[in-house]
């Protein structure tokens, strides 16, 4: 029987990633710091493996159902997420930027960033189906009729501020982007959700809005924005889940 080597599977598997054309989070700059995201297709085959802020996500591919516990965090077989080793630092009231790996040219569709905090360490936390989340950016549709995922077609990237009264504390940052090629009826609409932590510095008081969403539990299959045909819809779109908390 051929031996492989952990290069070799590593080099076979980013080259079926590239076929399914999906991507996922490739690293993130959070206070002047980059940070390499979970790489599904080599990041499991080094022992030990890396040690990184963002949570463990199966591979490049969605999620397609709102009643998924996937949808969290795209946590396949862990409860809809695993905690991450590491959690990085982040001053209340800045940016964090986001890279992802090529983002398909037809996947148009919103974007959206939630937070939960954690009540200890985010290291050992998994909020199961708690309703925790609270969303802190969004782009949809916007009036030239591009999408928020154009950005990073063109160039991979994007950047969402986190509120500046927000309370210090340990933070789990939820982001997704949304494909909608398919999307003219449901099942069909594609969800990207990646997880990281934060330790917040600074800020002020609030927790967030009083009125928190769990994962799944946000969007139903009858949410405005989950069935939308981007080549037959040319006016506004609804983007799912709850109003934008600012601070």
């Amino acid at each position: 029987m051929k031996s492989f080597s952990i290069a070799a599977v590593a080099t076979v598997l980013l080259s079926a990633s590239g076929v399914l054309s999906h991507g996922y989070v490739s690293d993130l700059t959070i206070g002047g710091t980059t940070y390499i995201g979970y790489l599904p297709y080599t990041d499991p085959y080094y022992n030990p493996p890396p040690q990184r802020i963002v949570r463990k996500v199966p591979g490049n591919g969605p999620v397609e159902d709102v009643k998924s516990v996937d949808l969290q965090c795209n946590g396949y077989l862990s409860s809809g997420s695993a905690p991450a080793p590491l959690s990085a630092t982040a001053a209340a009231g800045s940016s964090i930027s986001l890279h992802w790996t090529t983002w398909p040219d037809s996947h148009h569709g919103p974007h959206m960033t939630y937070m939960a905090k954690c009540p200890g360490s985010c290291t050992t936390y998994n909020p199961g189906t708690a309703a925790v989340w609270f969303k802190v950016a969004h782009v949809g549709k916007l009036a030239d009729g591009t999408w928020g995922s154009d950005a990073f077609i063109t160039n991979k990237a994007y950047s969402f501020k986190i509120p500046s009264t927000l309370a210090a504390g340990n933070y789990i940052v939820r982001h997704e982007l949304v494909a909608l090629h398919s999307a003219y009826q449901y099942p069909g609409i594609q969800f990207y959700p990646s997880c990281f932590q934060v330790t917040v510095t600074g800020g002020g008081s609030a927790t967030g809005p009083s009125a928190k969403v769990a994962f799944p539990g946000a969007y139903t299959a009858t949410s405005p924005g989950i069935v939308f045909d981007i080549y037959q819809g040319t006016g506004p779109y609804t983007i799912p889940g709850p109003a934008v908390w600012t601070g």
